[in-house]
């Protein structure tokens, strides 16, 4: 299945995109796509309830509105520097062991909402990357059993910032936050959805030009090995996002670095997740 959320900011309503790409509306189902409904079987249930009141969904018209495909999680945790050659053009080793950071849930907005380049940013820059959502409760999870916690896969643009990511002081997570800054969809895959999720074709466009052109087989460190590792940490629960990395290509790595300015136009892909396209926007303070 492809999960979808659609409506005004702040009232979305759950629906699904069929496999000919038409869009339903499941408000009547009577569930969103939140903690509860990942971790007590809703997806299963869902499949269920459609194969009996598929044909009396209302159908949702491409016009509307797309929001992130899931409700507010409890986190996004993301993974530093997982392809080689991003390592690279970052000037920084390439890792030993995981390297992770939190992004505030707050940045997250629908896949093809405006971005905001910060007030102060004159270095907000793009990543395209392959995030995970979590399916099941993962504590001290094997690499063997990662894939069992997993419900599904979603295209994420982990937007930074890079003065505030890099030259302030402290970690990360200043330069990931800000405000529209985790673009998540168009839609959830399910796991069954995608065979092998350490082989898709990832890319991303700046003003039509594509700036990344990579695959997730050039990962470090693979998606079990990545569940497993973040679980032996924290406790991730359903609904949660991993986000994987993104491969070279981005702002930081041009001689001279490329930063987004207002007006500029980002579309993004993975192979069996869909596209994404956000046009950047200066901060107004409204």
């Amino acid at each position: 299945m492809k999960l979808i959320r659609f409506g005004e900011i702040g009232k979305e309503k759950p629906g699904v995109q069929l496999e000919n790409g038409t869009r339903l509306d499941v408000s009547a189902f009577g569930r969103d796509y939140n903690e509860d409904f990942f971790g007590t079987d809703g997806l299963e249930q869902l499949k269920k309830w459609l194969a009996q009141n598929e044909s009396s969904c209302p159908k949702v018209g491409d016009s509307v509105r797309l929001g992130a495909p899931l409700v507010r999680p409890s986190k996004i945790v993301c993974v530093g520097l997982n392809y080689a050659k991003h390592a690279a053009e970052s000037g920084m080793a390439v890792p030993k062991e995981p390297v992770l950071f939190f992004k505030a849930t707050s940045a997250i907005v629908g896949p093809n909402d405006d971005v905001i380049i910060p007030k102060g940013s004159e270095k907000t820059d793009w990543e395209v990357e392959l995030a995970v959502v979590i399916g099941k409760k993962a504590s001290y999870v094997s690499e063997e059993n990662a894939l069992d916690h997993v419900a599904g896969y979603v295209l994420h643009n982990d937007y930074s910032e890079r003065a505030f990511q890099i030259e302030r002081e402290g970690q990360w997570v200043k330069g990931k936050s800000c405000d529209t800054f985790a673009p998540v969809g168009p839609f959830i895959a399910t796991k069954d959805e995608i065979k092998d999720p350490n082989n898709l074709n990832l890319w991303l466009k700046l003003n039509g030009e594509k700036v990344q052109d990579s695959s997730t087989s050039d990962f470090i460190f693979n998606v079990q090995e990545v569940v497993s590792y973040i679980s032996q940490f924290m406790t991730l629960l359903p609904g949660d996002i991993i986000s994987t990395g993104t491969p070279f290509g981005v702002g930081l790595g041009f001689n001279p670095p490329k930063y987004l300015k207002a007006g500029d136009v980002v579309e993004l892909g993975i192979e069996g997740l869909g596209t994404s396209k956000q046009t950047a926007k200066a901060y107004s303070g409204k």
